[in-house]
């Protein structure tokens, strides 16, 4: 294969991602297996897969360019994106790759690449390289092929996820879980079967053509069905999965969803009362509700910017104990550092249990504003745009931060605009302290940015 028709573009800032059969083919997965094995220069690396169509082939020829480098492949057969993170972590694998796409349609898949105790390989941390090497093709010639060894760690995985809390406390909740067809089809069931909560499943069996809606809760659309089956059989809260089962949606016993960001406060909730005065970080994105919070309990919040690789990095600098995105991504210090929205979701029926109040009641006294969400926009100059905004709308805020693209902070609102890793958009969202002022401003916003210069 020559460099011609290999796809940089399959490359992302945090992953490989591209459409199977088309710009992912087996003899571009051949070559990433190849330059993974010879880049990282190690003796093996682990491997876990999702339920995609396309994943057993992919593995195979991820497999097969790996161990023709002469390094061995630990196969971890059908995983969870948190799952292949924990086995790199607890049984120090010196690599690991798991086979995704994540929440993308089935058409797509990809790969999520780690070093040893699941540090991320991003574009700025050896992504790039990856990318260089694998198209030239220049790979060093191996003596003897590498060995597949096949292994099992889906109950050690059991066991941790329930580490992070008190099962005994838990109380016989019902919960409606909807995985999408995913990969939490697979774990949920041996995870209750040490609980004494009611699963309700829907969508549990493992299916790469999802057939009932997207495996992305991030859409409001997709969370549909979940929202009903909570209100039909009076379910106490309810909870949906994206497609590797990383990140987490909750429900709450109305139905109602429960965003990112509610999901952090809760979660530091209750880690700060189980270990006071805690480090927790939290990205520039979620509702100022949760540093309010993290201070009242004596806990240091720490914000960053966007992006898993970030919040990493930032974690393991100051020890946090927690870190939580707006985009459902909820990471561990216990866990290596990566995220789990299952442990997440573990400690949010630990505190409904222990509490012995609704999800509802848990956040009401914990929110105190309202958010737009995130709104895409595609603009043709995205530095020029953000620079146009803060001329704009600069005058007058209390604040001016350059963090993560621009934030502008008047007290009883504020707003971040972001642009995207990959494509030519800028994020935007919103919060501010009543409805009507959060919307009167994302409308006023959103319409300058959609303005032609």
């Amino acid at each position: 294969m020559t460099t011609t028709n290999f796809d940089a573009n399959i490359f992302k800032a945090y992953d490989i991602r591209g459409i199977y059969g088309e710009n992912l083919n087996d003899e571009v997965v051949y070559r990433i297996g190849r330059a993974l094995a010879q880049y990282l220069n190690v003796g093996e690396i682990a491997i876990g897969r999702d339920m995609r169509l396309s994943s057993p082939p992919v593995a195979a020829a991820l497999m097969h360019g790996i161990t023709d480098q002469g390094v061995n492949v630990v196969d971890l057969g059908l995983t969870t994106t948190d799952e292949l993170y924990f086995a790199v972590g607890k049984f120090n694998y010196p690599a690991g790759v798991m086979i995704t796409a994540s929440h993308n349609p089935g058409k797509y898949n990809g790969m999520k690449c780690c070093r040893a105790q699941a540090f991320p390989i991003s574009s700025d941390s050896g992504l790039a390289d990856l990318r260089d090497l694998a198209m030239s093709g220049n790979f060093a010639t191996s003596a003897h092929k590498g060995e597949i060894l096949k292994r099992d760690v889906t109950d050690d995985y059991v066991k941790h996820v329930l580490s992070f809390i008190d099962v005994n406390t838990i109380k016989p909740l019902k919960v409606v879980a909807d995985a999408g067809n995913g990969m939490a089809g697979m774990i949920l069931p041996r995870v209750f079967k040490y609980l004494p909560c009611e699963l309700v499943p829907l969508y549990f069996e493992l299916d790469g053509r999802f057939p009932n809606h997207p495996a992305s809760p991030l859409e409001p659309e997709n969370m549909h069905d979940l929202q009903k089956k909570v209100r039909e059989t009076s379910a106490d809260l309810g909870v949906a999965f994206d497609g590797d089962a990383d990140r987490m949606f909750p429900v709450d016993e109305h139905g109602a969803i429960v965003d990112g960001s509610m999901v952090t406060a809760i979660v530091s909730n209750s880690l700060l009362r189980k270990y006071p005065g805690s480090t927790i970080l939290y990205n520039l994105i979620v509702s100022k509700s949760v540093p309010t919070l993290i201070n009242k309990l004596g806990g240091k919040g720490i914000r960053t910017r966007v992006g898993h690789s970030f919040i990493k990095e930032e974690m393991r600098q100051y020890n946090a104990i927690f870190g939580g995105e707006h985009s459902g991504h909820f990471y561990f210090r216990d866990n290596w550092y990566a995220d789990s929205g299952l442990i997440a979701f573990l400690i949010m029926l630990e505190l409904v249990s222990s509490e012995g109040k609704s999800l509802s009641e848990l956040l009401k006294p914990l929110d105190h504003g309202f958010r737009s969400g995130e709104i895409n926009s595609t603009v043709s100059d995205t530095q020029h745009k953000l620079h146009a905004l803060q001329e704009h709308f600069g005058k007058g805020a209390l604040l001016v931060d350059h963090l993560d693209g621009l934030t502008l902070d008047y007290g009883n609102w504020w707003f971040n605009v972001r642009p995207s890793n990959t494509e030519p958009l800028l994020r935007l969202n919103v919060e501010a302290d009543t409805k009507e002022l959060m919307e009167q401003k994302r409308d006023e916003v959103l319409a300058f940015i959609r303005q032609s210069d």
